[in-house]
């Protein structure tokens, strides 16, 4: 039996999500691997259980505590954390349950003016913004209000979606509210909305501070005669004085960015009416807002066409670089955004740059400004009158410039990741490669959290490297502000990964049990009623060690192959193993059948599949309350299987569950054909 000597350092990183982890040492077909626990014992885990080990992801530097093996320290953890899950979950799945029993409107099908406006966009709609964009226009046509959320890396076409479906909803001849967090947002969407909407003759309007008293006011009255269709703005929107004829959607920007008091007004305003939100953070800060069912998620991974990831590097404060970065930008026809965080010194800063570089024309933009003279100072810049924006991190929420593909961004050690993460996708928005400078103090003489956080930002500068920022930003600072303060302390004990399998079990544990009535079309669409598969056999399903002799290699090959989900993925593990290892063996072959078997056995509702001694047993869910047993997916399978005249499988029931069982199975191969015959027959079936 193998041990993972050389692994170690990171034993004491290892979570283990369940006891049936532990596998007996007698199973021939098992390879186990050793981890060290508190007091120096041991756990063997068997390869098929590999996919419930998780790194343990808390506060950088902390290692989490290693109980005693035998103890119920572990299983308290998790029934205490699950309790209090289900707490926070309930109330957020009951509401999500109120509003599918709430009348909404259903919007129309697309006509020509939707399918118009959409052909107009001068892009390709990337895979993902097609999916979402669908997803959104359907929700929309059902009955029940909308809530969803749409979750995508900065500057990746998410602005455009939301275009669409207030196109959608003023084309049926209802009202769209548009919530933005800073008032040069509401500024730059109400430009873009106008620009794609012309043609329409569509009205849009925008409030934020720029506009005077007389205008909101001559605003008001236009919306509640309804002449308005559009309008877009800050908190300012939830003013009592905004009345809308008949309002139909509701889109907010960056949620996370509003407090307590206006998400309560949100919430207030979204009775009854369709809700769409817009986020480019990371998706481990959207936890909240998805992961618990409360809302439909739409998630945009894929980067529009000819985008280049964004060159990203420190540097310590150096006039001559500086004037160097701006001039060489300035010289390819770009706009540099220079920015400094205080107020104060800003224009000292921007008097500096302009004697660095005097034939080039700065503006000065910060949220103190007059607000005519910041529109003026935003509108100057974006059309080029000005090289070199000289600003505080105003422009850090959807500021959309294509010609400015350069940010200098000064003490950047004082902005935390996601800032960071946000600033940088202000450039590098067109097909230009843009540069983003971070000036610091040398690094000698900052803390180690900053040094981490800049390090984290060089090293993750692809396209969509959103959620593996937000991944480090967890291991620096801690996972405290996730779920709430009452969340933080299970996350440290267990670590990140494993409270979301937790998050994950607790939520669908809800909706079959609970909620099953509510949830029953959705679970019977997308067969969740089985979470994963057990394979057993008397037969040789591993890597064997004369094959791959690396132990590091073996575990790593082996997660690979619990992430392969489809035929052509296990073609190209086959290919890669064939590459690097040679001709494959009996063993490695019987592994990728129990791959297959697991797929199909969780379509058919299988928890556990075992082959010895030449019998197949297919065990049934052990949830006997499971609505899985309710459903038509089950009665057409016993139906089949009683209608079989060769009399090949018969079901047996015990105390505990329902067990199939089928003679004469002499491998892997022949139990997949006979469960894929299942499938297929059921299938024809409820088809016909």
């Amino acid at each position: 039996r193998s041990q993972l000597k050389t692994m170690s350092n990171d034993a004491n990183k290892i979570n283990f999500v369940d006891k049936t982890i532990m596998t007996t040492l007698e199973a021939p077909s098992s390879e186990p691997y050793e981890w060290v626990y508190q007091g120096g014992d041991l756990l063997y885990v068997s390869v098929h259980s590999l996919h419930k080990i998780s790194k343990y992801v808390g506060k950088d530097g902390n290692p989490p505590k290693m109980h005693k093996l035998g103890t119920q320290t572990w299983a308290n953890t998790k029934k205490k954390t699950k309790k209090k899950i289900k707490e926070l979950a309930f109330d957020l799945i009951k509401l999500y349950a109120q509003r599918r029993a709430t009348k909404g409107f259903a919007f129309p099908e697309d006509g020509y003016l939707q399918n118009e406006l959409e052909a107009s966009f001068i892009y390709e709609d990337t895979p993902d913004q097609a999916k979402a964009t669908e997803a959104v226009k359907v929700d929309m046509m059902k009955p029940y209000p909308m809530d969803r959320l749409i979750c995508g890396d900065v500057g990746f076409g998410k602005t455009e979606i939301a275009i669409r479906a207030a196109f959608k909803a003023v084309v049926a001849g209802k009202q769209v509210a548009i919530l933005v967090p800073t008032t040069i947002l509401a500024l730059q969407h109400a430009q873009t909305f106008r620009k794609r909407l012309k043609q329409f003759d569509i009205q849009v309007e925008y409030i934020n501070r720029f506009r005077t008293t007389k205008e909101k006011t001559q605003i008001y009255k236009q919306l509640k005669e309804g002449k308005i269709d559009i309008l877009i703005g800050t908190h300012a929107i939830l003013n009592k004085k905004v009345e809308f004829k008949d309002l139909g959607l509701l889109i907010t920007d960056e949620e996370q960015k509003f407090g307590v008091s206006s998400k309560e007004k949100i919430r207030n305003r979204k009775v009854n009416v369709d809700t769409l939100t817009l986020t480019a953070t990371p998706i481990p800060r959207t936890l909240q807002f998805s992961l618990l069912g409360a809302r439909d998620l739409s998630i945009i991974n894929t980067a529009p066409p000819n985008r280049q990831p964004i060159h990203t590097e420190v540097r310590t404060f150096d006039d001559r670089f500086i004037k160097e970065v701006i001039e060489r930008e300035v010289s390819r026809g770009g706009q540099v955004f220079f920015l400094h965080n205080r107020v104060k010194s800003l224009n000292d800063m921007a008097a500096m740059l302009q004697r660095l570089c005097p034939s080039i024309d700065i503006g000065v933009a910060h949220g103190q400004m007059d607000a005519t003279q910041l529109e003026r100072t935003l509108l100057d810049f974006i059309k080029g009158y000005y090289e070199v924006l000289c600003c505080t991190n105003i422009i850090e929420t959807g500021l959309d410039i294509p010609n400015a593909n350069t940010i200098i961004i000064s003490n950047a050690h004082h902005f935390g990741l996601s800032d960071l993460h946000q600033l940088r996708g202000r450039v590098g928005r067109s097909n230009k490669k843009a540069y983003c400078y971070l000036i610091t103090p040398p690094m000698s003489t900052m803390t180690p959290e900053s040094r981490k956080r800049l390090h984290t930002i060089e090293q993750f500068s692809e396209l969509g490297s959103g959620f593996n920022i937000a991944m480090k930003d967890l291991d620096i600072r801690g996972a405290g502000n996730m779920l709430g303060a009452e969340q933080s302390g299970f996350i440290m004990n267990m670590g990140y990964e494993t409270y979301q399998k937790i998050l994950a079990e607790t939520i669908q544990e809800l909706k079959e049990n609970e909620y099953k009535e509510l949830f029953k079309e959705e679970l019977e669409q997308k067969n969740e009623f089985v979470r994963e598969v057990n394979v057993e056999s008397d037969l040789d399903i591993f890597l064997p060690n004369e094959y791959v002799s690396s132990i590091q290699e073996r575990l790593l090959l082996y997660q690979k192959l619990n992430r392969v989900n489809t035929e052509d993925d296990i073609a190209k593990y086959q290919k890669e193993l064939l590459d690097r290892f040679g001709k494959l063996p009996q063993a490695v072959h019987n592994l990728l059948e129990a791959i297959r078997i697991r797929w199909v056995a969780k379509k058919l509702g299988f928890e556990r599949v075992s082959l010895r001694k030449r019998k197949l047993k297919c065990y049934f869910l052990s949830n006997q309350k499971s609505p899985f047993f309710e459903s038509e997916h089950f009665q057409s399978l016993l139906q089949y299987i009683q209608a079989k005249s060769d009399h090949r499988f018969f079901l047996k029931q015990t105390a505990k569950t329902l067990i199939l069982i089928c003679e004469a199975v002499p491998n892997l191969v022949y139990a997949k054909r006979l469960l894929k015959e299942i499938e297929d027959g059921i299938t024809v079936k409820v088809t016909t």
